[in-house]
């Protein structure tokens, strides 16, 4: 059975450690068993899955969806090594604007589930190969984010000189985003 790990400051959060099985050819592993988190009274129905690459110093985020297009994620690396993060967006959240990261591993194989109500990002420490689970559609129209560098949130993305696209640049700020929705 895999190792499954809450985050203690923030609601909702769990990471899994798959078992690994080694033997001479190489090793075997579930990559995702929807008891893990049923287990957990986590009841998610997966519909679309993605994959991107990504080079070294990149930074993707932070990324959400509104509603009726929120989407819960569950996230790993298939290849190489993220710093995983994510800011807590939902409205009535004490934790709200508070931020966990996580490193997510070829080599350790761990996963990291996100739900609904949650900003999501990642910084690239090495070469990645990144795919996710997401429990709604992609909707162009429901897309918005956060600001990745704001000062507010105080975030150590791990990388210099962070390759950032145009989009990410110009996402509002946590203080502009709870002034224009009041959150997630």
């Amino acid at each position: 059975m895999a190792e499954l790990r809450k985050i203690p400051n923030l609601d909702g959060l769990v990471e899994i450690f798959p078992r690994i099985f080694h033997d001479d050819r190489g090793y075997f592993l579930e990559s995702f068993r929807e008891d893990w988190l049923t287990n957990l009274g986590i009841e998610e129905r997966w519909v679309q899955d993605n994959q991107s690459f990504s080079q070294k110093g990149t930074v993707r985020g932070l990324h959400f969806q509104h509603e009726p297009h929120a989407q819960a994620k569950l996230v790993r690396v298939v290849s190489g090594k993220v710093l995983d993060v994510v800011v807590d967006l939902r409205k009535d959240s004490p934790t709200f604007g508070k931020y966990f990261s996580t490193v997510l591993d070829s080599e350790r194989f761990n996963l990291f589930y996100v739900p609904k109500g949650f900003a999501h990002g990642f910084a690239v420490l090495e070469d990645a190969v990144f795919v996710y689970k997401c429990s709604n559609y992609y909707n162009r129209e429901s897309e918005g984010g956060i600001l990745w560098n704001d000062p507010a949130l105080g975030i150590d993305w791990g990388v210099s000189d962070p390759i950032i696209s145009e989009k990410d640049k110009l996402w509002p700020s946590i203080q502009e985003f709870k002034e224009q929705t009041g959150g997630l």
